[in-house]
């Protein structure tokens, strides 16, 4: 079961189309069709915290891995667009996304997959997670004038040296730091301001200053940030490291929120010497109320149809188990929020009330 005629799709998305059983906690599945490009020989990247990456072959069957903490099951690519023609997922989806994997087919099977996709069902916008390793310039052309809308890069680790230790040389693994950002720098050319994107992972290693002055670039280059919590995958080279700290995390979603949608700008912030967000440079009353408002705590991704602040890929729990939410796929109400401005303040609580629960 290879591409074109097969993709991998997320649990949420296979619920969503009623392909395998079961509900997810307090939100309706996903808004966004995400598939994966798939080979029975896997990606031939290794990148240190992925549940695809090469590495896992002889502990594990490529099509049985988890990605971003959950299954992926295998579909023929007709059936998908069937059950999305014949309104399987009662209008709930607002996007289709293909992701890329290292692949020697994976370029030309992302445009067979594009072009089947614009030919049945058009109202539904393409994003593209991109793999920049295999790319040149011509083919984001080419996926441009196919119909995708969006373009995204997944960046992940948000400094060189980081970049390196966990998807470059040092793992075995092709990726390069400038080649990245070049794709980065040719979405921007080519698919213009707003229509492309990188993805972040906060818990690498990296300071929150520094997450920052990447969410910052991208959105002076007229592009959008798309954050992870960084989430140990099992199996993985990074299975032994730590999830991302909750106080960390909530101060980089909601400056990432505000530098990509509020006009914040890292320059008014202030930083202490660890590279920690002290000051985010805005009114004493405007945090609030963006706090208060729990949009900055939402999945970051591409947009939906109602919202450009909120994103259609909301990747139910992607990154964290329902019981401790760190991307939340649903709006959230005053007692989440609560529960968000304890993590900021520094406690180590989830985001359920385990002893309303006893």
């Amino acid at each position: 079961m290879r591409s074109p005629n097969y993709v991998q799709l997320s649990t949420a998305a296979a619920i969503t189309l009623g392909l395998v059983p079961g509900s997810m906690h307090r939100t309706a599945c996903t808004h966004c069709l995400n598939l994966l490009v798939t080979y029975p020989e896997g990606c031939r990247a290794n990148c240190s915290y992925c549940g695809l990456a090469r590495h896992r072959e002889e502990s594990r069957d490529y099509a049985d891995r988890n990605f971003i903490r959950v299954d992926w099951p295998t579909v023929g690519y007709d059936e998908v667009i069937e059950r999305v023609k014949a309104n399987a997922d009662k209008g709930q989806f607002e996007r289709m996304c293909i992701s890329m994997i290292t692949h020697p087919n994976s370029d030309h099977d992302t445009l067979v997959l594009l072009r089947k996709w614009m030919k049945a069902v058009p109202h539904i916008p393409v994003s593209i997670l991109s793999n920049p390793t295999t790319m040149k310039y011509e083919d984001l052309v080419t996926l441009r004038d196919e119909g995708a809308d969006i373009f995204t890069v997944a960046l992940d680790a948000v400094t060189p040296e980081i970049f390196e230790r966990t998807r470059g040389k040092t793992v075995d693994s092709p990726h390069r730091w400038d080649k990245y950002w070049q794709a980065i720098e040719w979405a921007a050319e080519i698919f213009g301001p707003e229509k492309f994107g990188a993805h972040l992972i906060a818990g690498m290693g990296e300071t929150e200053q520094e997450m920052m002055e990447v969410c910052q670039k991208m959105r002076d280059m007229g592009g959008h940030n798309h954050m992870f919590a960084f989430f140990p995958e099992q199996g993985s080279l990074m299975e032994d490291w730590p999830p991302v700290p909750k106080d960390h995390w909530r101060r980089v979603q909601l400056g990432r929120f505000l530098i990509d949608y509020a006009g914040g700008r890292v320059d008014d912030m202030r930083f202490d010497e660890q590279g920690r967000i002290v000051d985010f440079g805005v009114d004493e009353q405007e945090l609030e109320d963006l706090i208060a408002s729990g949009k900055p705590f939402q999945t970051s991704g591409c947009p939906g149809k109602s919202d450009e602040e909120v994103s259609a890929c909301n990747r139910p729990y992607g990154d964290s188990s329902p019981t401790d939410i760190r991307s939340f796929p649903f709006a959230l109400n005053a007692e989440d929020v609560g529960f968000v401005r304890r993590q900021m303040a520094g406690e180590d609580v989830g985001t359920v009330d385990h002893d309303a629960l006893d």
